[in-house]
């Protein structure tokens, strides 16, 4: 049962759940992402019958929707069509331990994907998504010291893979 409003007891938080929408390649862009994130997988494929197809266009069988999972967030891939776009206002985050895991989720993001958009830890992939490739190390370089983080500031802008090492150096001054 859901439960609404309230907040008490045996109260139950929404899931949310971001959809992205596509034109026609929600499926492969699924499958790519659940290649690349640990804990992932395609949960659910729909597709679409005649049923409303002077509204959505799309031929009946071809897939509508593609559930599933990066890291234990769920998400649903929309094939909607070419009326909407992907752009910079949102982006998807990946929050890394070490200069290890920004260089495995860069490396498989950025292949196909729009090269002038890879600057300070953020890319676009193949399908126009943005997102964030993002060291836990970077917020207290940049909320340190106003020198150092300045410094570790000017660094950052310079790059388009952040690279945690020289990120530090740039805060010590080195």
């Amino acid at each position: 049962m859901l439960h609404r409003g309230g907040g008490g007891a045996g109260a139950t938080a929404p899931k949310i759940v971001p959809c992205l929408w596509f034109d026609g390649q929600g499926e492969e862009a699924a499958k790519l992402y659940t290649g690349i994130f640990p804990q992932s997988r395609i949960t659910h494929v729909s597709r679409y019958t005649e049923a409303g197809q002077e509204f959505h266009r799309q031929p009946p069988g071809s897939v509508m929707t593609v559930s599933f999972e990066l890291a234990g967030q769920a998400f649903l891939a929309l094939n909607g069509g070419p009326m909407f776009k992907f752009n910079e206002a949102v982006s998807l985050q990946v929050m890394c331990d070490a200069q290890d895991e920004v260089d495995h989720y860069w490396n498989a993001l950025t292949p196909g994907g729009d090269p002038q958009a890879q600057r300070c830890g953020w890319l676009k992939d193949r399908f126009g998504l943005s997102w964030q490739v993002t060291p836990n190390a970077l917020a207290p370089l940049l909320e340190g010291e106003p020198a150092s983080a300045g410094r570790a500031f000017g660094a950052m802008m310079t790059m388009k893979k952040l690279d945690i090492a020289a990120l530090q150096r740039a805060f010590d001054g080195k």
